[in-house]
């Protein structure tokens, strides 16, 4: 896997007109090959995009210091953003061009801490996806021992242009 590319201001942002014309795997394609950068909060929680095909999409990263809370642990929102990434963007390549998306709600539930610098994955997949919402679970385990760390549910609603 080549070195993640990160975007740095609004210049380095996809430009919605390029976005418009490009359905979301190919927009999650294109990060993944390096053509368009990560969104920065990639780079400010510590993950990266790893894998994309339609109606899944896979984000690896390790919490690191900065992500801890006033007990010294990795904060709750570190779990939820990651996996809020994982199964949005799941959801983002089964739409086409012109379309866009945020997420309705998000559900998460951790199973155990994460020690700092512990490699995992999180995964997203797309148990629905229609004209007005769309619906995908997740789950975080460790990259070396497959422990189960949390898991996740969302409901995205499609942004139509018109």
């Amino acid at each position: 896997m080549s070195e993640a590319v990160f975007a740095t201001g609004p210049e380095e942002l996809l430009d919605p007109e390029t976005r418009q014309s490009l359905s979301g795997l190919e927009v999650m394609q294109g990060i993944l090959e390096g053509r368009f950068p990560h969104p920065p909060i990639c780079k400010v929680l510590g993950f990266r995009l790893s894998d994309v095909a339609y109606g899944r999409v896979r984000f690896e990263g390790a919490p690191g210091f900065d992500v801890c809370n006033p007990h010294g642990t990795v904060h709750g929102g570190w779990y939820g953003t990651l996996l809020d990434s994982a199964m949005a963007c799941a959801f983002l390549t089964t739409l086409s061009d012109r379309s866009g998306y945020t997420t309705l709600e998000y559900k998460v539930n951790i199973t155990r801490g994460i020690r700092l610098d512990t490699p995992v994955i999180a995964e997203g997949v797309v148990q629905h996806a229609g004209r007005r919402t769309g619906v995908a679970t997740g789950k975080i385990v460790g990259t070396d021992n497959g422990r189960l760390y949390a898991t996740g549910s969302t409901t995205c609603i499609v942004l139509h242009p018109d």
